[in-house]
């Protein structure tokens, strides 16, 4: 590989590590003749390095000049780090020489703003483009659309893309002013705008005619850093909320924020990236996505901020012990989601196998339920031992709980699904 080549790569990989929100691909497309690549319908991510990025995706920036000077990323105009920019003819034989050499299954691509957003925008456009029409790459591609691009611009993104994503950044208008001055939240809802009308316009049109063109098949995703600005869990929920109630976002991705810029006193002085509260946000993200929870349960005026101690599940288990415990034998699929410790996949287990007879804790336990956990909250053919959240009272459960996990790893972040 050409050193000038090898020398840009490593300085814009490094300077797409922090954009996070390209953990799964969301599509399915085979193998077909006279192109090379696929892309799986579960997702490409296989593997993932230590910052969070994911190692089978060639993730990378056109570009790491910018005319912004956000408060919170480095690659802001004002910082003195090492900069590149890669020609899109380069990028695109790039691409291709680390898949053939089976380096990567897909590409992301961001870019800093450079000229306007428009001249950005179109040159992604044109990897993209050119992967496809050219070099006939049916492998996964994810574009971050600019803000402030033209509709005509992210609509020809669409037809390339499997994913397009924005990143909203931060949750509030008026933080985001703050920081980034020269953004607004306008910029960045135009072309989502754009991205939501084009996702139902190719559905309708697929609809009618079998081979109508795919507009971005994986959906959008965006991305809100945590931790930069003084918003509650309360508000970060609500606008997720709202992001998901248009069928084309499919992820909102949580991203702890990283001190880079330490000398902007605009900035709050962390000494490390909220974590936990991260792994809360992601948690409660995935009780609304699949387990019909509404975001007034999870946080409101009383509670704004998710409890860090236990997962947002428990923590509303806690604060309802009047709806349990709950006889896994008579609730219904819905109820039975509500139960700490029960997943859907549990869930659907229970509600096939009750049929055939009453469920037992040994029953239990072998569908995956966490009986650990799930055992103050239920009732079965013999109740659990230990007793129920009404004889413990729900402070006393909380403490058996949260006693028991600190002697487990006190440092241990779980994910959404592991209950």
């Amino acid at each position: 590989m050409d050193e000038k080549i090898l020398e840009k790569l490593k300085i814009l990989a490094e300077s797409a590590k922090y954009d996070v929100s390209c953990a799964s691909s969301g599509t399915s497309r085979g193998k077909r003749n006279g192109m090379i690549g696929s892309a799986a319908g579960w997702g490409i991510c296989h593997s993932f390095a230590e910052d969070g990025r994911c190692i089978s995706l060639l993730k990378i920036m056109l570009t790491n000049y910018c005319r912004y000077d956000c408060a919170y990323c480095v690659n802001r105009r004002s910082n003195d780090v090492p900069r590149a920019t890669f020609a899109v003819s380069e990028l695109v034989e790039l691409t291709i020489e680390f898949y053939r050499r089976n380096y990567i299954e897909g590409l992301f691509l961001s870019s800093g703003v450079v000229r306007d957003p428009d001249y950005t925008m179109e040159r992604l456009v044109r990897v993209a483009r050119d992967l496809r029409t050219i070099h006939r790459f049916n492998g996964y591609i994810h574009l971050k659309s600019i803000p402030g691009a033209s509709p005509e611009l992210v609509n020809e993104a669409g037809l390339y893309a499997d994913r397009l994503s924005v990143n909203i950044e931060i949750p509030n208008e008026e933080s985001l002013k703050t920081l980034a001055p020269e953004k607004d939240f306008q910029s960045v809802f135009s072309p989502m705008r754009s991205i939501h009308l084009g996702f139902l316009r190719g559905k309708e049109e697929r609809a009618h005619f079998r081979h109508a063109p795919r507009f971005a098949p994986a959906g959008q995703s965006t991305q809100m850093i945590i931790g930069a600005t003084a918003d509650r869990d309360r508000d970060i929920l609500r606008l997720s909320s709202a992001f998901y109630r248009r069928a084309s976002m499919k992820r909102v991705y949580y991203s702890g924020f990283i001190p880079v810029n330490r000398y902007d006193n605009r900035l709050p002085a962390l000494s490390a990236p909220p974590l936990v509260r991260e792994n809360r946000l992601y948690q409660a993200d995935w009780l609304l996505r699949f387990y019909q929870f509404r975001v007034d349960e999870l946080v409101d005026d009383a509670y704004p901020d998710l409890d860090l101690e236990v997962d947002p599940k428990l923590a509303w288990a806690l604060r309802h012990p009047e709806c349990f415990p709950v006889d896994v034998n008579r609730a219904d699929y819905e109820l039975l989601l509500r139960v700490p410790g029960i997943g859907v996949k549990s869930a659907k287990l229970i509600v096939a196998a009750r049929r055939y007879g009453r469920l037992g804790t040994e029953e239990l336990r072998r569908m995956g339920l966490v009986l650990k956990k799930a055992r103050y909250f239920i009732t079965c053919r013999e109740l659990p031992a230990g007793g129920t959240i009404h004889e413990l009272t729900p402070e006393g459960v909380r403490r058996i709980l949260t006693t028991k996990r600190r002697k487990t790893d006190d440092r241990q972040l779980l994910l959404p699904f592991q209950e």
